[in-house]
């Protein structure tokens, strides 16, 4: 046995890296989880997103895809960020009690909402003041949340909010918790690998 591999050995297990949460839920768009679990794992590798829901369950995606959420909301580490994708089913996922407490509690943290995503923040009250992007058709119901202003169809960042449109845009907004939770040269590298070019 090499010196190397005696200290290695000897060596206490490292720290788990910082995680981002990504609340799932019957009807969530499997292309814009896809996108978000994606750029986390390039950023922090495996195990650097989960996947969160009240119920372990498995869950039926817009697309019919099949998902089993990673972790109950009780066993979730702390997380570093949030990124919450949108879908048909977000509406009725807004009205949860216990999503609407925890994405309160953590209404701090970076967090990037596509699409309908941008409801879940509405209906737990992390909107109120702020500016925000997203689909144009929920623009009316996002000016219901207290916002400051609606820039329909926009990516918008206002402090650690970022909300978008729809579908592919969701990579912007995993881009964007990634740069504050891993850097933003991890960000930019995911990007790369990704071929993603911001305009």
């Amino acid at each position: 046995m090499t010196p190397d591999a005696v200290e290695t050995a000897g060596a206490a297990p490292t720290e788990p890296g910082p995680v981002v949460a990504i609340p799932v839920y019957a009807g969530v768009s499997e292309l814009e989880l896809g996108v978000m679990m994606t750029v986390c794992r390039l950023c922090g590798g495996e195990g650097a997103a989960l996947t969160v829901n009240r119920s372990r369950a498995s869950i039926v995606t817009a697309g019919g895809l099949v998902s089993t959420p990673h972790v109950l909301y009780a066993a979730l580490p702390e997380p570093a960020g949030l990124l919450l994708p949108g879908g048909p089913g977000a509406a009725r996922a807004s009205r949860d009690p216990l999503l609407r407490a925890f994405l309160a509690g953590h209404a701090a943290l970076p967090t990037g909402a596509s699409g309908s995503g941008a409801l879940l923040c509405g209906e737990a009250g992390t909107l109120t003041g702020r500016v925000v992007g997203g689909p144009a058709d929920l623009s009316d119901t996002l000016w219901g949340f207290g916002v400051a202003g609606v820039q329909a169809g926009q990516v918008v960042t206002d402090g650690p909010l970022m909300t978008t449109p729809s579908g592919l845009p969701a990579l912007q907004a995993a881009l964007h918790v990634a740069a504050h939770v891993w850097g933003k040269e991890a960000a930019a590298q995911a990007a790369d690998q990704i071929g993603y070019r911001p305009a």
